[in-house]
């Protein structure tokens, strides 16, 4: 594609690159100007001396002043005390030209001087400059945009962290097989225990579970287990194989790990072997009942 017909939203590459050039212009004289309001705020109110532990200011010692200084050139008292903090960790010598104001006060929360200095002459990846998710990435904050799988984890934890919104977040994610395919099988269990501490919902999920080992049930080799009913006739009674049994070598009692139904001890572990034994005998109950169910 010719630079003629290549665009860049609306407009062509090259008038692309004119506005890229201005408005870098733009950015450097915001920069100077956030650095001059800076300068000048501690010459009203000065920076509190730094000893071993870092001195908090309470707000009454500098809101009086800067407040009215923020006042005066029509700016929020926030605006001028962080600019007076930033311009505090940069002296004159170590600010670069062509870094935003922007990449300059994520870095200056780097608390080693050393470190500062060097950081902001060194932008990754050989660039020119940092940009401002740049330097966020640098100081482990949540980027604008999120570009590695942990960023865009992170930045979907942020947008969720009311319930209702993660809920449904949730609930849409494990609607796509290949999402839900993913999950480790640790990770069901407990989603699955979790969700079922609603009486209800317990209900629900046992009626699909018993649908889906019914066939299964009515075969005694999946079922691991005899009912009282079957010790009537057949050469492989329990009470037989408990008594010695059959001449049939391959008769024997099941082992415990036999004796539960495999489509339940899917979503159950140790602590719950108790409900797995009930259930093998509930399910096959009602397969009796309603064979043709």
């Amino acid at each position: 594609m010719s630079e003629e017909t290549e665009k860049v939203g609306s407009v062509s590459q090259s008038r692309y690159e004119q506005i890229v050039a201005e408005l870098r212009d733009v950015v450097e004289q915001q920069t100077q100007g956030q650095f001059t309001i800076g300068d000048r705020a501690p010459e009203i109110e000065p920076m509190r001396a730094r000893g071993g532990v870092i001195t908090v200011e309470p707000e009454w010692a500098v809101r009086e002043s800067l407040g009215r200084l923020a006042d005066d050139i029509g700016l929020k008292f926030n605006q001028v005390k962080n600019a007076r903090w930033v311009a505090s960790r940069w002296p004159k010598e170590h600010r670069r030209a062509g870094e935003s104001w922007t990449v300059h006060r994520i870095l200056a929360s780097i608390e080693d001087e050393a470190e500062r200095f060097a950081t902001i002459l060194t932008p990754p990846g050989g660039k020119t400059r940092r940009t401002a998710d740049d330097a966020s990435r640098r100081m482990g904050n949540q980027v604008d945009n999120p570009v590695s799988p942990q960023e865009k984890i992170t930045a979907i934890h942020s947008l969720a962290r009311e319930p209702e919104v993660a809920a449904a977040v949730t609930t849409d994610l494990l609607k796509r097989p290949q999402v839900a395919d993913k999950v480790p099988h640790g990770d069901k269990v407990r989603v699955v225990e979790e969700l079922t501490r609603d009486e209800s919902v317990a209900a629900t999920a046992a009626t699909g579970l018993l649908r889906t080992a019914r066939p299964a049930l009515r075969n005694p080799h999946h079922l691991g287990r005899h009912h009282p009913h079957d010790q009537a006739s057949g050469p492989n009674r329990p009470d037989e194989v408990a008594r010695g049994g059959p001449a049939d070598p391959s008769a024997r009692l099941p082992t415990r790990e036999e004796a539960a139904p495999q489509t339940v001890t899917d979503f159950a572990d140790d602590n719950h072997q108790h409900r797995t034994r009930r259930t093998a005998r509930e399910t096959r109950r009602l397969v009796e009942q309603h064979p043709q169910a």
